[in-house]
């Protein structure tokens, strides 16, 4: 596919052509550019940037990480600090998340920053964090553990935090969620993620409050079960451009009394692609492609205008599996 040079979802982009491989590799050639054919803001987009903004680090000191224990220092500390992830950091214990204080940018240098056997976690009254352009992988346990239930190793969870931006990263093979937004996490953006390979994608609720907003963009999730994400008591939910790829359970789900609003995104191999589960819920779709899927395409209820929040230019859903096939994940200039 072809896209005119724009500055749609936080990237400069210049002309590109793409082919595809097999393995769920996709490739995008620029044409007349440099590097990737992207470059990447700083300044994070949709409900995060709106009711004061994301900022993260920004206000503090910037340092670089190579060592576990200098990771958990400047990630407890309270002081603001931008961390550069410039290795692969072990995690101890095996499945520990590690917690995330208030005013923190956590963000692997290029393709190298990795979280290795652990996570991350942002407690309640955590406010204003990036984690961005890392590999978060590998707390995968045997099936003694079938309903993830001893072993909750999260990648990213959040429980009643905001203004949180999750940006860029890889997250794979974890025994829980790869991410879960808890309670009542709110201005939450979670884009251009590439998450996959796991039960658990992406868990939103556990809470009676419908209070919480967010914006899912961009993101790849492919060869999971449930939660992709379920969105469970979120008062305004806004995804668009997500890539769903082989998925066994159901897709985007949503519940209680959430308000759902999905567009130009693309769905291969997914059983239940979109769907409401409560007569309370709401759920509307425009601009999807669904292919080689089989069950429900569910909508219903009133939902909402994005646009009414902060602005936004989604891409053609027929592009966006090749785009997430380049930019989903760590890029090699962000973080440098």
């Amino acid at each position: 596919s072809d896209q005119d040079a724009s500055t749609a979802n936080g990237a400069a982009v210049i002309q590109e052509t793409c082919t595809h491989n097999s393995n769920k590799q996709w490739a995008f050639t620029p044409v007349g550019g440099s590097g990737n054919g992207r470059s990447w803001s700083n300044t994070a987009d949709g409900f995060a940037s709106t009711g004061g903004g994301t900022t993260g680090g920004a206000a503090g000191a910037t340092v670089t990480v190579k060592t576990y224990a200098d990771l958990v220092k400047y990630a407890t500390a309270s002081e603001a600090y931008t961390i550069k992830v410039a290795a692969a950091i072990k995690v101890t214990p095996y499945g520990h998340e590690i917690p995330v204080k208030s005013n923190k940018t956590v963000v692997g240098v290029g393709t190298s920053g990795q979280i290795v056997n652990g996570g991350f976690f942002l407690g309640v009254g955590t406010k204003n964090v990036i984690i961005r352009n890392l590999t978060i992988r590998d707390t995968r346990m045997a099936d003694d553990d079938p309903d993830d239930k001893l072993y909750d190793y999260d990648g990213i969870q959040m429980d009643t935090a905001d203004h949180i931006w999750i940006d860029h990263n890889t997250i794979e093979r974890m025994n829980d969620g790869l991410i879960d937004s808890r309670k009542d996490t709110s201005y939450l953006t979670v884009s251009w993620n590439k998450i996959g390979e796991s039960n658990k994608a992406f868990g939103i609720g556990w809470t009676e409050n419908v209070t919480a907003r967010m914006t899912i963009h961009h993101n790849w999730i492919h060869d999971t079960n449930q939660r992709n994400p379920s969105i469970d008591n979120v008062a305004l939910a806004h995804l668009y451009n997500n890539y769903l790829e082989d998925i066994t359970s159901y897709g985007n789900l949503s519940r209680g009394k959430s308000k759902v609003v999905i567009e130009n995104s693309y769905y291969d191999h997914v059983a239940n692609p979109y769907n409401i589960d409560t007569s309370a819920a709401s759920l509307s779709q425009k601009g999807s492609i669904v292919i080689n899927s089989s069950g429900k395409q569910q909508t219903g209820g009133t939902t909402f205008d994005p646009r009414a929040y902060y602005s936004y230019a989604p891409d053609a859903a027929e592009d966006v599996p090749a785009i997430l096939g380049t930019y989903a994940g760590p890029q090699s200039n962000i973080g440098q």
